[in-house]
């Protein structure tokens, strides 16, 4: 498992009990998901080369 996958596992994962405190996880897991994916992206090597 890669240092960026365990970061978007933490996001999704942090997204849905942000997600179930308001009675509906799936939102919460999605835009944890999103989030994840940003988050690997700038902390990339290929954000730093463009």
């Amino acid at each position: 498992m890669k240092k960026e996958d365990v970061i978007i596992y933490g996001c999704v994962i942090a997204g849905a009990g942000i997600g179930l405190l308001f009675d509906n996880a799936i939102p919460g897991v999605l835009i944890g998901l999103g989030i994840g994916y940003i988050l690997k992206y700038s902390m990339s090597g290929s954000a730093k080369k463009e």
